[in-house]
């Protein structure tokens, strides 16, 4: 079945974006940089400055107005990447659900009531509702939770060890797997390629590409299926032109 495209010819495809202050987030806005085919409206709890040429509208909200912006801006496409870390939420399960399960289920069910279709959300390698890990475990349930919603398309992203600037939120573990993983990713074969480090800008660019797509159904991508997306996103930023 072929790709019908996203919208009339020259007419941006308006998503938003939350969880841009993240790394993923961050580097969305900045994959989108020049473009003309995708508008981006970014929607936060606090501010944050955007890269050199971003040219998109941020709004800062408290979540529970996040309807509002949702009902103004209209978006096509809902991009989630929101996520919060052990060590932000206090390790505590409670306070990491508050972020990572119940405000994307949250936002994502505003989107939806204000006529969004089509979501992409960043999850995790791993992720699987029987995980004995807690973060896997509640990355497997929300991935679940999203299914049940009725979006006409739904993308879900595992990604490996994400590499990039994340500034003073690296914590000492991932420093250290990010310096090893030129080396660690050489023994990740078969099964186990799917756990190898990959660019926040790959998955960034994988995001805009999976945005351009209207088919519908669930997918779920690894490590190699993004680096694959991200490839194609000229070519379908051509066939949109």
């Amino acid at each position: 079945m072929s790709e019908r495209k996203s919208g009339r010819s020259g007419t941006p495809l308006r998503v938003a974006l939350v969880g841009a202050t993240g790394l993923v987030g961050r580097s969305i806005i900045e994959a989108a940089i020049g473009r003309e085919d995708i508008r981006i409206t970014g929607v936060a709890r606090r501010e944050m400055p955007l890269p050199p040429g971003a040219r998109m509208e941020m709004f800062v909200a408290e979540p529970d107005k996040w309807g509002d912006i949702f009902e103004a801006v209209r978006p096509q496409v809902l991009v989630n990447a929101l996520g919060t870390t052990w060590r932000k939420s206090g390790q505590d399960e409670a306070a990491f659900r508050s972020v990572d399960q119940e405000l994307v289920l949250e936002t994502a069910k505003a989107a939806k009531a204000h006529g969004t279709q089509r979501m992409i959300s960043v999850s995790s390698v791993g992720a699987a509702q029987g995980s004995k890990n807690f973060y896997l475990r509640v990355k497997g349930e929300v991935e679940r939770d999203l299914a049940k919603l009725g979006f006409a398309r739904l993308d879900i992203l595992r990604p490996g060890l994400l590499r990039g600037r994340r500034g003073d939120d690296r914590r000492r573990k991932e420093r250290l797997a990010i310096a090893a993983s030129p080396v660690t990713d050489l023994l990740l074969h078969g099964q186990y390629r799917r756990f190898r480090s990959i660019p926040a800008r790959t998955v960034a660019e994988a995001a805009l590409a999976l945005a351009m797509k209207e088919t519908r159904g669930r997918y779920t991508y690894d490590n190699d299926a993004l680096r694959r997306l991200a490839k194609g996103l000229p070519k379908l930023a051509e066939e949109r032109a």
